[in-house]
């Protein structure tokens, strides 16, 4: 097994090779504004760390989201044209997930929020009983309209950080790390669990609108 992990669906654009076993090499960035030019030269900077070409990749594992439309496409659609081009299957895992197992490898026992900044002052957030194990769905809100639900836990990502006074006990990591998240899918992978599809996880519709009264104008 030769998992490559991708994920551009927070600010980092964050890339790692997994064998199964462990972390082979890992690429972390934090440039919200250049998914784009950042993530292969990232993936050619991992695989040239662990000595292995493209070809040797058996699977792709992709962070579906929740995150901001621009970003977060450039990992998937990249994840996808690597799995069609290599003829490798391709296993998408929510981006939340990835930062909760990364959470408890950091040493955050019990019950705990993950949250990371969805802009217009919400976070995308979900609450996990242990680093493996989601309560729910992902959401996005106000987070001053969740503060009730969240009391008292623990919180990671950078939205937690980002707004203390709904999480106080905000802690690391802040940014999604495609280590864990290539941890995770090789364990899932290995006791046969079901993967998300490689399609974004939004939550809500996309900044860029059509302009209203748009007129539309057809060629003689």
């Amino acid at each position: 097994m030769l998992l490559l992990a991708v994920d551009t669906a927070t600010p980092a654009v964050t890339v790692a090779l997994h064998d199964g076993e462990s972390v082979l090499a890992e690429s972390d960035q934090v440039d919200a504004r250049r998914h784009g030019e950042l993530l292969i030269p990232s993936v050619d900077r991992v695989l040239a760390e662990a000595g292995l070409k493209l070809d040797a990749i058996t699977g792709i594992v992709v962070g579906v989201g929740p995150g901001p439309y621009t970003g977060l496409r450039v990992g998937l659609v990249t994840a996808s044209t690597f799995a069609a081009v290599l003829g490798v299957p391709v296993h998408g895992l929510c981006t939340l997930d990835g930062l909760a197992y990364a959470a408890g490898t950091a040493g955050i026992e019990g019950p705990f929020t993950v949250a990371t900044d969805a802009r217009r002052k919400e976070v995308y957030w979900a609450r996990y009983e242990d680093r493996r194990t989601r309560v729910g769905e992902p959401a996005v809100d106000r987070p001053a309209d969740i503060a009730e639900q969240v009391a008292g836990l623990p919180a990671v990502g950078q939205g937690a950080l980002l707004y203390p006074e709904v999480f106080p006990d905000a802690r690391g990591p802040e940014h999604q790390s495609a280590a864990a998240l290539a941890s995770l899918a090789a364990e899932r992978l290995a006791a046969g669990a079901e993967f998300l599809p490689p399609t974004p996880l939004y939550l809500r519709r996309p900044d860029a609108q059509v302009p209203k009264n748009y007129k539309v104008v057809t060629p003689q």
